[in-house]
C-alpha cells in the first residue's frame, strides 16, 4: 500500500465531505429526492464543464475545475447511497445518517482504489488531468447506457462499480491538481 497516495486520498476527502458537509447543513439531504440517472447527470454536467474549460483554455465562471472534481466526488457518494436506498419521495434521513454514508462509500472506493493502485502500479500518476477527465465522460456514458438496459449487464461491472471508479478518478484529479500548484 502506498502510504502517500493514502494520505492524499484522505486529505482531498477530507475537503470533499467538508463542502457535503456545509451544503447538508444549509439544504439538508435535499438530493435525496435525486434518481441515480439525475445524479449521473449531475456529475456529467461537472465533468463536460472541466473538459470545455481545458478545451477553449478559458472560462467566464469565476469557479475553476477543482470544485467541479469536488463535485464529481460528492456526486458519486450521492449516487452510491441512492443505488442502495433508491431516491425517496422527501428528505428522509439527517445529515448525520447522511454523512456515516458518506464515509461508507467513501471507504469502500478507497479499498477498491488501494487494490487498483497495487495491481496497477499507479498507473493514473502517469495521466493527463484531461485523460482522467475523458475517462470519468467514458464511464458516465456507460452508467448511461446500463440504465437504458434497467441496470443489466451481460460481462460488464455494474452501476455502483462505475462511481467508484469515478470518485476515485476524480479524486486522482484533485491530487494531480494539488501537486501541481504546490
Amino acid at each position: 500500500m502506498n502510504n502517500k497516495t493514502s494520505a492524499q486520498f484522505d486529505e482531498i476527502i477530507s475537503k470533499c465531505k467538508d463542502v457535503f458537509e456545509a451544503k447538508a447543513q444549509d439544504y439538508g439531504p435535499a438530493w435525496r429526492i435525486l434518481r441515480p440517472s439525475s445524479l449521473t447527470d449531475q456529475i456529467y454536467i461537472k465533468a463536460q464543464r472541466i473538459r470545455s474549460i481545458d478545451e477553449k483554455k478559458q472560462q467566464r465562471i469565476d469557479e475553476g475545475i477543482e470544485p467541479e472534481f469536488m463535485g464529481i466526488v460528492n456526486y458519486s457518494v450521492m449516487a452510491l447511497i441512492q443505488l442502495e436506498l433508491g431516491a425517496a419521495d422527501r428528505i428522509d434521513m439527517d445529515a448525520h445518517r447522511a454523512l456515516e454514508l458518506y464515509q461508507k462509500y467513501v471507504n469502500e472506493s478507497k479499498d477498491l482504489m488501494m487494490s487498483k493502485n497495487h495491481d496497477y502500479g499507479e498507473a493514473w500518476r502517469n495521466m493527463k488531468v484531461s485523460s482522467i477527465t475523458d475517462i470519468i465522460l467514458m464511464k458516465i456514458l456507460r452508467i448511461k447506457q446500463i440504465e437504458d438496459n434497467d441496470g443489466k449487464t451481460k460481462v460488464s461491472e455494474g452501476l455502483d462499480a462505475n462511481y467508484h471508479d469515478i470518485l476515485n478518478y476524480a479524486v486522482f484529479a484533485l491530487i494531480k491538481l494539488s501537486e501541481n500548484n504546490n
